[in-house]
């Protein structure tokens, strides 16, 4: 990924666990969003969080620190979920357990799809993609996009941002 550049982010949970059917891990998804925002390291244009993964559409405005914005949002994500589950479920640990050099849980599988939004069309439909994402057949989470909390849909839909930290994908046009 590259700074300045809008781009549809898809970062999944190892093995597709369901870690996102809890709302507190939810909000560590919005709170690590919002502290980039606050920090002008990311926009965010649009996302949804789903059970077992999350779609974003965002740009990397700058580093935090020595990393891209995207790295610290999922060390910082993953960091917070783990101490939870240590503390408050570890027989769940051993579902995300790895034999990589560098550590021994995985959150995030690796390899999060990127794809640089280089065109409006592009843009909108992958936006459209994810406030759908919700209704879809396997999830059935809501009935209508903008009744999903967990995603930037309302905030197009009413134009109300209960998040704080969206940025309304027109202003680039």
């Amino acid at each position: 990924m590259l700074l300045g550049e809008v781009y549809f982010w898809t970062d999944t949970v190892k093995d597709w666990n369901q870690v996102f059917s809890s709302e507190k891990y939810k909000q560590i998804i919005i709170k690590t969003l919002e502290e980039l925002v606050k920090r002008k390291k990311i926009e965010v244009y649009a996302f949804v969080i789903m059970p077992n993964h999350l779609h974003i559409v965002w740009r990397m405005i700058e580093v935090n620190g020595k990393e891209m914005p995207h790295a610290s949002f999922n060390k910082f994500t993953s960091h917070q979920i783990f101490q939870d589950i240590k503390l408050q479920h570890p027989e769940k640990l051993s579902d995300f357990k790895v034999t990589d050099t560098e550590r021994n849980f995985r959150l995030w599988q690796r390899d999060p799809l990127a794809i640089l939004m280089d065109t409006q069309n592009k843009l909108e439909q992958k936006i459209d993609y994810i406030h759908v994402n919700p209704l879809q057949e396997r999830w059935q989470l809501c009935e209508k996009p903008e009744d999903y909390d967990w995603s930037s849909a309302r905030f197009y839909e009413t134009g109300t941002d209960n998040f704080g930290f969206l940025t309304d994908y027109r202003n680039l046009l």
